[in-house]
């Protein structure tokens, strides 16, 4: 909730900004006398990941799109629902006439003008009919399929920022990791020029360590592009303008619980993901478009009327009325109705064939998340005892260097190898073991429960 208030105040802030810039474009246009100022910067949002999830629900357009969807889903229920309720229309007429009388077996004759004036009321209402009470259960069932749909491509969209986070939080520690590893070589190149001025150490040294300074200068600049594509995808995800500054304010996470077997997780997918209700309801809407179709096979009973007046005057008008009960049998329409028949088979087969592969897709994304995530906690406590063991050999390296003046350069140069690259690979791990949190979540149906 807080997340979703500091959002909110920063969309307002920004349409003060951008009101104030179409403002100043305005009256500079306007006067032509004042020299155009730079554009106000745009205010600086602080995102969380849950924040931008819910960012994500509110503005990403394919989810608003699914949402114009299920609207139109739900018309078509109230279409359906219209076909059976009453039909009444109503009309009045006044009409002025010449009629020849030999047209029904009289003299062939012409008639005076005469008015005729005719105001009625038509009714129908559909009293039986399988067919059309099929077809609006089957609205009804697209409409739930229409509407697991959507909540399927919201959680598509929460997972692409989910990652897209996960990717610049990496991006940042690979930032952080290589600016940390310059302050260690920049302490031992002022070590080693110190030792280079007495004699003990060569040029070469010094310019081995330089050019190992240079390749961490430009892997931080690599990682922070690599920062600034996750945030551009980040931005894209939320329908954000991309001179937005943005700040990640969530770290990763070194643990993550999961769950007692797999068929616990398979259970909770089967239940819980929007596909799978998605796609039941899309077999249970063809089953009833199916039985509609059938259903033209059978008497539907009608019942018609209608009440007007009538007269050559409206003052002269007098009432009238009919009404019939009709009986509709369906006997031969050549062919038609058991070709749709047929195809309406056909397509309710498919959409079976179609259920069991989302079932099967869906146990293999969990399957393999949870595989992910159990080898994703290896990697991290397998990357924290590795650089714990860096870190204590560059340590003894370093004293060993600074005491023993004939100690070999070479077991330093080992241990910032060894320290950089443990650190590139807790990164790393750390990065797989959130993914394949988001991956495990999203497998699962459970993306609602990530922080």
């Amino acid at each position: 909730m807080y997340d979703n208030v500091r959002i909110g105040r920063w969309c307002c802030a920004l349409a003060f900004v951008l009101l104030a810039q179409s403002a100043n474009s305005a009256s500079g246009i306007a006067g032509n006398t004042t020299i155009p100022e730079k554009p106000s910067p745009l205010p600086p949002l602080a995102l969380s990941l849950r924040g931008a999830l819910a960012a994500a629900v509110d503005n990403n357009p394919d989810v608003q799109l699914y949402k114009e969807r299920v609207a139109a889903a739900e018309a078509q229920v109230r279409t359906q629902f219209g076909a059976l309720m009453p039909n009444v229309e109503s009309n009045v007429q006044q009409s002025r006439q010449v009629n020849f009388l030999g047209k029904l077996g009289l003299s062939p004759t012409r008639t005076d003008p005469f008015s005729i004036f005719d105001a009625r009321a038509n009714g129908s209402q559909n009293l039986f009919s399988m067919s059309l009470i099929q077809k609006w259960r089957a609205s009804r069932q697209s409409l739930q399929a229409t509407e697991f749909e959507a909540e399927g491509r919201k959680y598509d969209t929460m997972a692409s920022v989910a990652l897209s986070y996960m990717e610049g939080l990496k991006a940042l520690g690979m930032v952080k990791t290589h600016e940390s590893n310059q302050k260690i070589i920049g302490e031992l190149l002022g070590m080693l020029k110190q030792r280079q001025k007495g004699g003990v150490a060569t040029g070469l040294d010094v310019a081995r360590l330089e050019a190992q300074m240079a390749n961490e200068k430009q892997m931080a600049a690599s990682s922070r592009y690599d920062f600034e594509h996750a945030k551009f995808n980040v931005l894209n995800l939320l329908n954000l303008p991309y001179e937005t500054p943005i700040a990640f304010t969530d770290q990763f996470k070194a643990d993550a619980s999961g769950y007692e077997s797999s068929q616990t997780a398979i259970e909770e997918a089967l239940a819980g993901r929007p596909e799978v209700q998605a796609q039941f309801s899309k077999v249970k809407a063809l089953e009833l478009t199916y039985s509609s179709i059938t259903g033209e096979r059978f008497p539907s009973l009608v019942a018609q009327g209608d009440f007007g007046w009538i007269g050559n005057r409206a003052k002269e008008a007098v009432e009238t009325y009919s009404m019939a009960l009709l009986l509709r049998i369906p006997i031969f329409d050549g062919g038609q109705r058991e070709g749709r028949i047929a195809e309406a088979r056909s397509n309710l087969r498919q959409e079976v064939l179609r259920m069991r592969s989302v079932l099967n897709q869906v146990k293999m994304e969990v399957h393999d998340a949870l595989a992910a995530l159990a080898a994703a906690k290896e990697q991290v406590a397998l990357a924290q005892v590795g650089l714990q063991a860096a870190t204590k050999e560059l340590d003894l390296a370093k004293e060993r260097f600074a005491v023993i003046t004939t100690a070999s350069y070479f077991e330093i140069t080992n241990g910032l190898t060894n320290i950089a690259k443990g650190k590139e690979n807790l990164v790393n791990a750390l990065f797989q073991l959130n993914a394949s949190r988001t991956n495990l979540a999203r497998s699962t149906g459970t993306l609602h429960a990530l922080d």
